[in-house]
C-alpha cells in the first residue's frame, strides 16, 4: 500500500533504516574485500581531527562518494582508506590555546615532552563527531584501517623520502630569506603563505639619505617596509635609467630617477642641475638615517645597481636591507655588501635599537617614521594598498621576510618534470591546469621544508659535531645498526609509563637524544634539531600509508598512482602541490610518475549571501544537526545540485528543505509506490 512520508521530521529514520540494511549485510566491508576486480585507486586528502567538521567537509565527502560508488557499481575495486593528518602548526596552535601559552619560548618552558603528550591528545579530540558525520552522509570510507600522518611507520617513509633527496643534492640547508612567522618561531613554505593573504594599508615613504662629502645633496630612496630601515645596508638604482639632480626652491638638492621626478616632486618647485645614468651614481656613499650597529662582512652604505629596481613605482632608488628580502639578500651576495639584522626572530628589534627595542617590528613603523619626520629625513608619505601575507593558521599574525639558515628542497631543479608531469593531469575546471595550478610551478621557489617548532615529522639528518659531516637516515632499524642503544631514552620513559606509544620513540623529544659514532670517526653525531612542513608529510601519502619501501612495496605499486581525487580549490597550493611535487621527484623512472590522473577542484561553501562562513558571525548550521534533522540524502542532493566545480557554493538550511520537497521526498513516494 502506498504509504507517503508524513513530513520531514521523520524523513532521517528513513536514511538510518538504509545505513542499517548497510551494516547488516556488511555491504561495504564486502565492496573492500572484493580486491580480485579491477582496482580503482582514490586517494583520502587526510584533514585533522583536533577541529569540528564543517560544511566544506560534508561538501568534500559527497563530492568523493558519488564518483566512487558509481566506479564501485561499474565493478571496479574502490580501496577506500581514510587517512589523518596529524602534524605541524594546526595542531600546536590549538595545543597553545588550551594552555594559554604562545611561542617557541613558553612551549619550552612548559616542557617539550609534555607538550608532545597534549598535541596528541589533541590530534583525535573530535574524532566521534568526524566518525558521525562522515556516517550519517552515508560516505564510505575505511576510518578503522587510517593511516595516520604520526605513526612510527609513516613517519619513517618519510624520512626514507627525505633521505632520497639528500643523495640526490635535492635536500640542502642555506641562509635565505624566508617568509616567517615571528610568533610561532618558524618559516613557513610558499604553500602555507599563499594561504593567508589578505588586503592591507602599508606606508609608502621616501626618505632622504644625505650623500656624504656633498651638503645639501640627499638620494630619495623608497620603502614600503620602515621598520627595516635600522637595518639599511645600501641603495640601489638601475644601472641604464636616467637619474635627475634638481634643487628644489628651498635650496635642498635631491637624485631621483627622471621618470618619476615629477611624480615624486609633485608639489615643489625645482630646477634641474643635470641628469645622468644611474651607473654615474654606482659608488656614491651616504650617511644612513639610523646608526645603532655596523653592518658586518662586507661594503655598506654606497648605491649599487640592480636589476630589480622598476620605473613604475616609488622614487627609482629602493633601500637595501640584506637582512629582510629575498631580492635585496640576493643582491648583497652579488655586491658582498655586509650584513645586519636587528630585528629577532620573535619579531622584536634587538637591545640595539634603543629607540624601538623590544617593539614588534611592524607596530614600530609609526614611530619611526615620526622619528625620520622630527629629523627631517622624511621627504613624503602615502598609504600603500596590498596583499600582504599572514599566518594561515592565526590570520592577526603578520609575516615578515626574514634572512634565516634553513633546509630546503630543491624543487627549483626540477620544475620542469613537474610542470610535464602536469600537463598529463585531467583537471575539472581545464582552466586550473594551466591557471591557478599551472602559474604555481610557474612561479615555482625552493620548498622551505624545515620548522623551528616541535610537533612533526622531525627532519632525519645527523651532523658530526667535530667533522660536519652530514647523514640522512630512512629508518629507526638504521639507526639501531648503527647504535643498538640509540633509543635508551625513550625505553626508559616507556618504562615509568607503558601507555606512552611506540609511535613516540621517532619523535621530539626522544629522538633528539639519539646519537652515534662512525667507527675511526672522530666526533658524535647529533640531529638537527628541525622538524619539517607538515604538508610534505601529506604529499608523501601515496607510498607513506603502507609503510613503503620498509614494507608493502606491492600494495603501493598496485594503488599508484590514484585515478581520481577531489579537494577544495586552496589545496592547489597545498596538497595538490605536494603531491605533485613529491611524486615527481622521488619515482623519476615511475612508468607514470604524476600521482593522480583527474582531479576534480571545488570551490569553497559560502553562506546564501555568497559571505565566507563564519562561527563567530553564526551564519551555518552545523552539518550534524542539520543532517539529524533533515536527513543526509537531502543535504547530499543540495550539495549536488548547488556546486559547480572551481566556483563557490552558496549553502543554507533552506536550500537543504528545497532538496528535500522537491526531490528525496518525491522520490521516495515514487519508491513506496
Amino acid at each position: 500500500m502506498f504509504k507517503p512520508v508524513p513530513s520531514s521530521q521523520s524523513f532521517p529514520d528513513l536514511d538510518r533504516e538504509v545505513m542499517s540494511l548497510w551494516d547488516a549485510e556488511r555491504i561495504f566491508e564486502q565492496t573492500q574485500a572484493a580486491t580480485d576486480r579491477e582496482p580503482y585507486v582514490f586517494y583520502e586528502g587526510p584533514p585533522t581531527a583536533n577541529g569540528m567538521p564543517h560544511p566544506g567537509h560534508v561538501l568534500t565527502r559527497v563530492m568523493k562518494d558519488v564518483f566512487l560508488r558509481y566506479q564501485t557499481m561499474r565493478g571496479r575495486c574502490v580501496l577506500r582508506r581514510a587517512g589523518w593528518d596529524t602534524h605541524g602548526l594546526p595542531v600546536e596552535v590549538e595545543v597553545e590555546k588550551e594552555l594559554g601559552i604562545t611561542g617557541r619560548n613558553a612551549i619550552e618552558a612548559y616542557g617539550i615532552e609534555a607538550f608532545t603528550r597534549r598535541c596528541v591528545d589533541s590530534v583525535f579530540r573530535y574524532i566521534e563527531e568526524w566518525r558521525k558525520m562522515t556516517r550519517r552522509i552515508g560516505f564510505w570510507v575505511d576510518l578503522d584501517a587510517a593511516y595516520v600522518t604520526f605513526h612510527k611507520s609513516y613517519v619513517e617513509s618519510v624520512w626514507w623520502a627525505l633521505s632520497e633527496l639528500f643523495k640526490q643534492g635535492l635536500l640542502y640547508q642555506d641562509y635565505k630569506v624566508v617568509w616567517w612567522w615571528p610568533q610561532g618561531g618558524t618559516a613557513l613554505s610558499a604553500g602555507e603563505v599563499g594561504q593567508g593573504y589578505r588586503e592591507v594599508d602599508d606606508p609608502s615613504i621616501i626618505v632622504r639619505f644625505a650623500v656624504k662629502g656633498e651638503t645639501g645633496l640627499s638620494l630619495l630612496a623608497w620603502t614600503t617596509t620602515p621598520w627595516t630601515l635600522p637595518s639599511n645596508v645600501a641603495l640601489a638604482v638601475h644601472a641604464s635609467q636616467p637619474y635627475s639632480t634638481v634643487k628644489l626652491d628651498n635650496g635642498e638638492r635631491v637624485i631621483v630617477a627622471s621618470a618619476l621626478r615629477d611624480k615624486v616632486l609633485k608639489g615643489h618647485t625645482y630646477e634641474l642641475v643635470e641628469e645622468r645614468p644611474g651607473s654615474a651614481l654606482v659608488g656614491l656613499r651616504y650617511e644612513p638615517p639610523f646608526r645603532y650597529a655596523e653592518p658586518e662582512g662586507g661594503e655598506a652604505f654606497l648605491v649599487i645597481d640592480a636589476d630589480f629596481v622598476t620605473m613604475d613605482t616609488g622614487s627609482g632608488l629602493v633601500h637595501i636591507a640584506p637582512a629582510f628580502g629575498e631580492d635585496d639578500f640576493r643582491v648583497g651576495k652579488a655586491k658582498q655588501l655586509g650584513f645586519l639584522q636587528l630585528v629577532e626572530p620573535d619579531g622584536t628589534f634587538s637591545a640595539k635599537v634603543t629607540d624601538f627595542a623590544g617593539r614588534f617590528c611592524k607596530e614600530a613603523d609609526r614611530d619611526i617614521i615620526r622619528q625620520l619626520r622630527h629629523r627631517g629625513l622624511l621627504f613624503s608619505e602615502e598609504l600603500y594598498r596590498h596583499d600582504y601575507p599572514f599566518s594561515w593558521r592565526r590570520d592577526t599574525d603578520p609575516l615578515i621576510q626574514y634572512a634565516r639558515r634553513s633546509w630546503f628542497i630543491r624543487t627549483t631543479r626540477e620544475i620542469s618534470r613537474v610542470i610535464d608531469n602536469n600537463a598529463q593531469v585531467h583537471w575539472v575546471p581545464e582552466h586550473i591546469k594551466d591557471g591557478r595550478f599551472g602559474s604555481f610551478l610557474r612561479s615555482n621557489v625552493d620548498w622551505a621544508l624545515s620548522r623551528e617548532r616541535f610537533w612533526g615529522t622531525p627532519l632525519p639528518i645527523w651532523v658530526n659535531d667535530v667533522s660536519g659531516k652530514m647523514q640522512a637516515v630512512s629508518s629507526a632499524a638504521e639507526i639501531l645498526k648503527k647504535n643498538p642503544a640509540a633509543f635508551r631514552a625513550f625505553e626508559e620513559a616507556q618504562k615509568k609509563d607503558p601507555s606512552l606509544s611506540e609511535h613516540l620513540m621517532v619523535h621530539k623529544p626522544w629522538i633528539d637524544e639519539v646519537t652515534w659514532e662512525e667507527p675511526g670517526e672522530p666526533g658524535v653525531y647529533r640531529r638537527v634539531r628541525e622538524v619539517i612542513d607538515c604538508w610534505f608529510d601529506s604529499g608523501c601519502m601515496p607510498f607513506a600509508q603502507w609503510g613503503y619501501p620498509h614494507q608493502n612495496r606491492a600494495e603501493f605499486e598496485r594503488y599508484f598512482p590514484a585515478e581520481f581525487i577531489t579537494e577544495a580549490v586552496d589545496q592547489t597550493r597545498g596538497w595538490f602541490y605536494s603531491l605533485m611535487a613529491v611524486s615527481t621527484l622521488l619515482f623519476p623512472e615511475q612508468k607514470i610518475p604524476h600521482p593522480f590522473h583527474h582531479c576534480v577542484v571545488l570551490g569553497f561553501i559560502t553562506d546564501e549571501k555568497g559571505q565566507k562562513l563564519s562561527k563567530s558571525k553564526k551564519n551555518y548550521t552545523d552539518p550534524i544537526p542539520m543532517m539529524e534533522t533533515h536527513g543526509g540524502d537531502a543535504v547530499r542532493w543540495a550539495l549536488y545540485t548547488g556546486t559547480v566545480p572551481g566556483q563557490g557554493t552558496r549553502f543554507s538550511d533552506s536550500l537543504v528543505i528545497e532538496a528535500l520537497r522537491e526531490f528525496v521526498l518525491k522520490l521516495w513516494n515514487v519508491h513506496s509506490f
